[in-house]
């Protein structure tokens, strides 16, 4: 297989500090670190050692087990879930659910989970499993519920599904009916060019969808239809059953509230001291949980700490502590956390030896280490995903016709095209046309003169000649240039081609594309060769070539 690795444009410097080891300040806000070996064996040991802090792992298993279950889970991954039951300890990721797995990145993402528990076995010679965290519990309808997909005519298209009407749920409480299944479907393959593939993906994604009630289910179907044969055990945290598990850890979120609120206000001040910007904002007041309104059609309410109550934004919305624990304790599947308190959520339902970040998500993860510490709890390995870019044969070969690299088309692609061109215009088109205007120029300069010297207020008037006269030839000018260019339509398709592959809407791939589009022309051989590719516990961006 031919991969070649590329450093991305780095958007996060604090997560560029912490995987490179650049920084030793941030030592205190994370602890461990996934490049030393020593670290992975510690944290194995400290699970072992904490085991009776956490849920009871054959009941998290139980449900893992009926969740993915429903989804014609692969035994490997019900071996994997087994595993879970008797205590192994876990790698952990995930992704708000989108539509047809979303973009990309959630592909890699998942990869790297499923790459880093094989790593974690490598190192430590026992079971781990890879677990895939769907965060069905947000409620941003607008990032989930779309796909970018390449179309047979080198274009890109949006497929979305409109938010049903109703309160600002939940992604996994927000009802998809059959009829807008089948119409997302048929989009899908309108959308599509013809292949061999494409009617094995449309009875697939159809039969995943016949059991779907929400983009959440259907997410959960398509990763596990795709990955559940690596040993990926996938799970809902707006799992009603899940909740019941994690009833007593909102407790504790809600006992100590206040002092998990000043352990994240203190790192956030952290690392803004040590000069970088924060990835999330720390809220003064924020009691960082949400609660499902019963009232409302389950609208998801962000809790506000006022006057000794836990309120809406708003104070349209109140509950004594007294009220909010009694939810906890009797209908815990009412509350949800945020980005904040579900690292200790995570840590409390599982024994996460580590958990697969993004760089945006490991920015922010630095403000958690002080709240697991006030839990007498540990913040895990944070291992940094792997991001991939996807070349097809025929992009690649015209990127070596053109002499393009990735880099050329990430930050330079225009000056590029331009470039090459210029460098076809062998009439010289440019600069006859402006010798042309400067001919005339020094022509017409003495007649302006003369007229103006009969009679000064001519000088306008030829002035305004003069502009006119200028704006014909870069008329004509700009119409020669269109008709030269026309010779070069198929080179430009090419390389536009090749941007709308690589780095579409002037964005990473990962970040738009959708990954339907590689299924339906190579299989899931195009996922083949993301497994296969070489593993870094220190994450990194490598190109495939398919």
């Amino acid at each position: 297989m031919s991969t070649e690795t590329y450093s991305l444009p780095s958007t996060q410097p604090l997560t560029d500090a912490y995987v490179n080891l650049t920084d030793s300040r941030l030592e205190s806000l994370f602890g461990y670190h996934p490049g030393r070996k020593g670290d992975w064996e510690l944290r194995a040991k400290r699970l072992a050692e904490s085991a009776g802090a956490r849920v009871d792992a054959a009941s998290v298993a139980a449900v893992l087990r009926d969740y993915n279950s429903k989804w014609n889970a692969a035994p490997e991954a019900l071996a994997a879930i087994d595993a879970i039951a008797e205590g192994a300890p876990v790698i952990v990721g995930g992704q708000q659910a989108g539509l047809w797995s979303g973009p990309l990145l959630v592909i890699h993402k998942a990869v790297s989970i499923i790459g880093a528990a094989r790593h974690a076995e490598q190192l430590l010679g026992r079971k781990v499993a890879a677990v895939f965290w769907i965060a069905g519990e947000d409620h941003d309808w607008d990032e989930a519920n779309h796909a970018y997909v390449l179309t047979a005519d080198q274009g890109l298209r949006k497929l979305a599904a409109a938010r049903p009407e109703g309160a600002r749920t939940s992604v996994s409480r927000t009802a998809i009916d059959s009829g807008t299944w089948a119409e997302l479907l048929a989009e899908l393959e309108q959308a599509l060019p013809n292949s061999d593939f494409k009617p094995e993906i449309l009875q697939q994604l159809g039969q995943i969808t016949e059991q779907a009630q929400s983009l959440s289910e259907m997410f959960a179907g398509v990763i596990s239809c795709l990955l559940g044969k690596q040993g990926l055990v996938i799970m809902d945290a707006d799992d009603p059953q899940l909740r019941k598990l994690e009833a007593p850890m909102f407790e504790k979120l809600i006992t100590h509230n206040d002092e998990l609120e000043q352990a994240y206000t203190a790192a956030a001040n952290q690392v803004k001291e040590h000069g970088y910007p924060l990835q999330v904002d720390v809220t003064l007041g924020s009691a960082n949980l949400f609660v499902f309104q019963t009232d409302k059609g389950q609208e998801r309410t962000l809790l506000y700490k006022q006057g000794g109550s836990f309120q809406s934004r708003k104070g349209d919305f109140s509950l004594t502590e007294e009220q909010l624990l009694d939810i906890a304790r009797q209908q815990p599947e009412q509350l949800s956390n945020n980005v904040l308190t579900r690292p200790l959520m995570q840590d409390y339902l599982f024994p996460v030896l580590g958990t697969v970040l993004g760089a945006a998500e490991i920015a922010y993860w630095a403000i958690t280490g002080e709240a697991f510490r006030k839990l007498d709890m540990e913040m895990p390995i944070v291992l940094p995903r792997i991001s991939f870019t996807l070349i097809e044969g025929t992009v690649a070969k015209h990127m070596g016709k053109y002499e393009l690299t990735l880099e050329d088309v990430a930050v330079r692609f225009e000056e590029r095209k331009q470039q090459w061109l210029a460098e076809q215009d062998q009439l010289a088109i440019d600069e006859k046309f402006a010798a042309a205007k400067q001919a005339f120029e020094d022509l017409y300069a003495p007649l302006l003169d003369l007229a103006a010297s009969v009679q000064p207020g001519l000088a306008k008037l030829g002035d305004t000649n003069r502009q006119k006269i200028i704006e014909q030839i870069t008329f004509l000018e700009t119409r020669t240039k269109d008709a030269h260019e026309k010779q070069y339509e198929a080179a430009i398709r090419q390389l536009d081609r090749i941007a709308l592959s690589l780095w579409p809407s002037g964005k990473p791939q990962e970040r738009v594309l959708n990954m339907t589009a590689y299924w339906n022309r190579y299989g899931t051989s195009w996922l083949d060769k993301l497994l296969e590719a070489p593993f870094s516990p220190l994450g990194g961006h490598q190109i495939i070539y398919l």
